[in-house]
């Protein structure tokens, strides 16, 4: 069982819709004992890093997203919920995220010819090996909606990358942690790959 976590966070249903085209039965929810109960966890979600951080606090739900963490079991964040992740965004000076992983979120800088928010499809570069790319080849297209980007801390656990005006950490792991700033429910049969790769873990 899926757990996809509810947090008025948007996007939820295209998760829940490519689990179910791959098979596997999901539950869409903000109840805890339903999200400890599942096999893999998934926090999707478009919008504001602020008002997301404010609702994860306000129903609990960042505290069983740690415990979650911690208990090993697979974690996958989504685009807004690959940020959420980390311990700031430049979208909310002053929030702090779930702090799982080490690194911050900065805006997109301006560049000529080029608008934000990025809306569309890049190529990615794979790196270190990640498990979510396994039968995915290197230049593979996704697709992106954001307007602020990743810089992990740590380079090792970056197994995609981008560029968008500037150089973009568009997918992490580590140990049972993985993330995503591109929606692998909307990129085609790659994206349902990378998913794939996810549900089997």
């Amino acid at each position: 069982m899926i757990a996809i976590i509810d947090y008025d966070a948007g996007n939820i249903k295209s998760v829940e819709k490519a689990v179910d085209l791959l098979g596997q039965e999901s539950v869409v929810t903000a109840d805890s004992e339903e999200i400890f109960r599942a096999d893999k966890v998934i926090l999707p979600g478009v919008g504001a890093f602020g008002d997301a951080m404010g609702n994860l606090r306000r129903t609990g739900l960042d505290d069983v997203i740690r415990q979650v963490v911690r208990k090993g079991t697979p974690f996958l964040g989504i685009c807004l919920g690959l940020q959420l992740l980390f311990e700031r965004s430049d979208e909310a000076p002053g929030v702090k995220g779930l702090g799982i992983l080490k690194g911050e979120i900065l805006r997109i800088p301006d560049k000529e010819g080029l608008k934000i928010p990025h809306m569309g499809w890049n190529s990615l570069h794979l790196e270190h090996g990640g498990r979510l790319f396994r039968g995915v080849e290197e230049g593979a297209y996704v697709y992106f909606v954001h307007s602020y980007y990743l810089k992990a801390a740590e380079e090792e656990i970056v197994k995609a990358s981008t560029e968008y005006s500037v150089h973009i950490h568009a997918s992490v792991e580590k140990d049972n942690v993985f993330a995503c700033q591109f929606h692998p429910e909307k990129s085609s049969d790659v994206g349902l790959s990378i998913l794939k790769n996810f549900v089997e873990l």
